[in-house]
């Protein structure tokens, strides 16, 4: 007998999820960050005043290592979607296997090989490609799988945003103790010439790191233990069509809008490495880039609190778009005023108003990822997460490595010696024409993308409606037979 189908409704999900449902999941991003953040905020001070290699070369080394990164995003994203899900799920069984690996490869990142006897440049150059590159893809290897994973604890779009809220919590815990404490531990005090001066210390980074990696570990195992699968995956995965299930996302404008949009800011999150250099030659005190942190990042600790309910009311993207607005006017005013060196107070409260802003899409970009998931799987009907997922993952790389050699190319133009301590005149002003310039262009790109994303309030709702119809059509079919 037919039976009468029904949608669920948003009380009585079948997929429904809680708050500690998504601190398990939480946990997962605050291993990301802690090694993520360790390395990227600090490797390029190390190669360039630890292992003393010149910033023009490091433009090479970036581009290529990064790109590396990007492609082995799409590669791991066929890999995973093709193989069976285990006892463990599909995607749990990740967070284990390459948590140490990964981990360790972090922390072997900063070993200063010429203390070891090392002093040919062009050996060191190699080991720095070697193991910069065994990190990057062992960090895809844990974050295609960890960001897929989202997809199946719920298809609930009140959870999805529960949990990009709590991974963003995750992002800022694992990120917080890397970028605000370390700075003030790695830095030491030093006298040149009579004056003290402060100098990035080398054996401080890898001591750090070693505290770092076993602390992702731990955040690591406690994400696997404390997760589940709710949403199941086939057990003979779909047959992997790169032409269909990539050519359905060259034509999809919620994946392009939104992809190209995280393109800039993740370059911007990859771009916040140079302020140490900004904090250095121009306002002379790199242990304050602390302050610039946290100006940053404390509203979003602060909008946090109230990002569930606002969206709920007025929509991811109308809520991300007027705080994208804001941000555009904080960082134009920076560009315009450029403060002076005894003007950190003015530098610091217009970023955190441009902090303000930006929080928003921070805090719902990972809800608004599988918004974009959800709609090529109604688009296509098939289950292709992880693929979309490395997509994504793939054109974040892109931006940051847009940033890390771009980056690298503006520092080796405004004259950055890592072998002195007090840089040639001019090279700070240079250094603050760049990180000036590059945010308001990135930020005033992202402001028009998301603008252009297609996915507001109304249309979401109809997707999330007809997805559960579907689900609800195919269980009645099931029960049938």
């Amino acid at each position: 007998m037919k039976k009468t189908v029904k949608s669920p409704s948003v009380s009585d999900h079948p997929n429904k999820i809680g708050a500690l449902d998504a601190a398990g999941y939480m946990f997962g991003d605050l291993g990301n960050m802690l090694v993520l953040a360790y390395v990227t905020t600090f490797i390029k001070v190390f190669y360039t005043d630890t292992l003393l290699i010149n910033a023009a070369k490091l433009v090479t080394l970036f581009l290529i290592v990064r790109l590396w990164d990007a492609l082995i995003d799409p590669l791991w994203g066929l890999i995973i979607d093709s193989r069976k899900p285990g006892p463990d799920g599909k995607f749990r069984r990740y967070l284990k296997l390459i948590a140490i690996p990964l981990s360790v490869s972090a922390v072997l990142c900063f070993v200063n090989i010429r203390q070891l006897g090392i002093t040919n440049d062009g050996i060191v150059l190699v080991y720095a490609y070697v193991s910069y590159t065994v990190f990057g893809t062992l960090y895809a290897a844990m974050n295609i799988p960890y960001g897929s994973l989202a997809s199946v604890i719920t298809d609930d779009p009140q959870g999805r945003t529960l949990l990009s809220t709590f991974r963003s919590v995750g992002a800022g815990i694992g990120g917080a103790p890397i970028t605000i404490i370390l700075p003030m531990v790695i830095y030491v005090n030093i006298e040149v010439n009579g004056e003290r001066m402060q100098a990035f210390s080398g054996s401080r980074v890898l001591l750090c790191g070693v505290i770092v990696a076993a602390m992702a570990i731990l955040a690591y195992f406690s994400c696997y233990k404390t997760t589940k699968e709710r949403v199941k995956s086939p057990v003979v995965p779909p047959k992997t069509d790169i032409r269909v299930t990539y050519g359905s996302l060259a034509k999809s404008l919620p994946f392009i809008t939104l992809t190209a949009a995280s393109v800039f800011m993740s370059g911007m999150v990859e771009f916040q490495s140079f302020y140490q250099y900004l904090f250095k030659g121009y306002f002379m005190q790199p242990k304050l880039v602390s302050l610039h942190t946290i100006s940053n990042y404390l509203p979003m600790a602060i909008m946090i609190l109230f990002t569930g309910k606002l969206t709920a009311r007025f929509g991811k993207k109308e809520l991300c778009s007027f705080g994208l607005g804001i941000t555009v006017i904080a960082s134009l005013l920076i560009m315009i005023i450029r403060p002076e060196e005894n003007q950190l107070w003015l530098y610091l409260m217009l970023c955190f108003v441009n902090g303000l802003g930006l929080s928003f899409l921070s805090i719902v970009i990972w809800a608004m990822v599988t918004d974009a998931i959800d709609y090529q799987k109604y688009m296509n009907g098939r289950n292709d997460e992880s693929s979309i997922y490395a997509v994504y993952s793939f054109a974040r790389k892109i931006g940051q490595t847009i940033a890390s050699s771009g980056g690298m190319a503006l520092l080796a133009w405004a004259g950055y010696d890592g072998a002195n301590i007090i840089q040639k005149a001019g090279v700070g002003d240079r250094i603050l024409t760049m990180c000036t310039v590059v945010p308001f262009l990135s930020y005033t790109l992202m402001f028009i993308l998301i603008l252009a994303y297609p996915l507001n309030k109304r249309k979401l709702s109809e997707l999330h409606s007809a997805l559960s119809q579907r689900r609800a059509e195919a269980a009645a079919i099931d029960a049938d037979e």
